[in-house]
């Protein structure tokens, strides 16, 4: 959205720190890239004021301006005071005959994302890791651990020479995939294109936002590990907008889903895809339009119509991806993947 500029206002304290904090939110949403320009402003005591903020912005040749109000909830400053400062209370919004378009948000209000912050809080308020529900048993309990090193030791005699002539990253995606099938022929059939690995770990130290197909995929991730690095899972399979974008357009729920997540932003994120074939084609089509540009693509979806094809239109794709050829695939397979990248990132070492 080059052509938009995003506003965050916030109320202004003596207090340093209230400057900091939008500071810091302005800078992860510059990071999600949804928002090229966005930028902070204040209704008192700190600078710039919301008028300033968008003054600045106008100096830019952005004529449309969304403005935010970081308030949890809504009151006399969102409903009267904001408006009246920039104007939208009269009959002739002061910024109309600037040729500039202001568009006024709601508040954050009660969301599930912001339950999710508050649980974590009060966890680490009792001392408490939140964590500890999504225990990773292959590395925390002994017996499981001694089991998946000696099962990476079989799986590493059993493909043999395969692993000498890829990179050390390759291999240790190549090891999980072929552990989570007990298929030794996904050696041969994984496809990493380059620079792919290395994309996907600086993704996910960035807080990239993941993107899966579905919810099996999700639910194969570890989401406190990544919110570790500031990122979050999202799926739109049960989105009612996906829904009703289905059956309006006569999509499949998958491609309808993929649909509504580029439009709210893949950009930077990594994608992964493990089970839709129509989720690989949507989304590899508003690539080549240059719709969205993902930080990495990892598709790996199964079955017997469309899953080979599609993903031999990813290895044509401009950006980054990691794939496999064939009809096999499945969710577990994208799930590896990416479990072997979060791994990485993680900078731990290959069992």
């Amino acid at each position: 959205m080059d052509e938009t500029a995003l506003v965050l206002i916030g109320h202004g304290s003596k207090l340093p720190y209230n400057k900091e904090n939008l500071e810091k939110l302005a800078e992860m949403l510059r990071r999600k890239s949804r928002f090229k320009t966005v930028e902070i402003s204040f209704m008192v005591r700190n600078k710039p004021t919301i008028p300033e903020a968008i003054d600045e912005i106008a100096k830019r040749g952005i004529k449309r301006v969304v403005l935010v109000p970081a308030f949890l909830a809504a009151g006399i400053h969102t409903t009267q005071e904001i408006p009246e400062m920039i104007g939208l209370k009269g009959e002739e919004p002061q910024f109309k005959a600037r040729g500039i378009q202001i568009i006024y948000g709601e508040p954050i209000g009660p969301d599930e994302r912001i339950a999710e912050i508050i649980e974590e809080k009060a966890l680490k308020a009792l001392g408490m890791k939140e964590d500890v529900p999504a225990v990773n048993y292959a590395e925390t309990i002994p017996a499981a651990k001694e089991t998946f090193t000696t099962s990476m030791t079989i799986i590493r005699k059993e493909l043999g020479s395969l692993l000498d002539h890829v990179p050390p990253s390759h291999a240790a995606i190549i090891e999980r995939v072929v552990h989570t099938t007990a298929d030794p022929e996904f050696a041969k059939l994984l496809v990493i294109s380059q620079g792919a690995v290395g994309a996907g770990i600086d993704a996910i130290k960035s807080g990239a936002k993941i993107v899966t197909d579905v919810k099996m995929v999700k639910a194969g991730i570890n989401e406190s590990r990544v919110r570790r690095f500031g990122g979050k899972t999202f799926t739109y399979i049960d989105d009612q907008r996906a829904v009703k974008m289905a059956e309006n357009e006569k999509l499949t729920r998958a491609a309808a889903a993929m649909r509504l997540a580029v439009d709210e932003g893949t950009d930077g994120a990594i994608v992964l895809i493990g089970n839709a074939p129509t989720a690989v084609f949507e989304l590899a089509d508003a690539i080549k339009k240059g719709r969205t540009k993902p930080a990495l693509v990892v598709a790996t979806p199964v079955g017997y119509i469309g899953a080979a094809e599609s993903k031999e239109v990813v290895e044509t794709l401009s950006v980054p991806f990691i794939t496999n050829r064939g009809r096999k695939g499945g969710s577990a397979v994208a799930v590896a993947v990416f479990n072997a990248l979060l791994g990485m990132a993680e900078g731990k070492k290959r069992p």
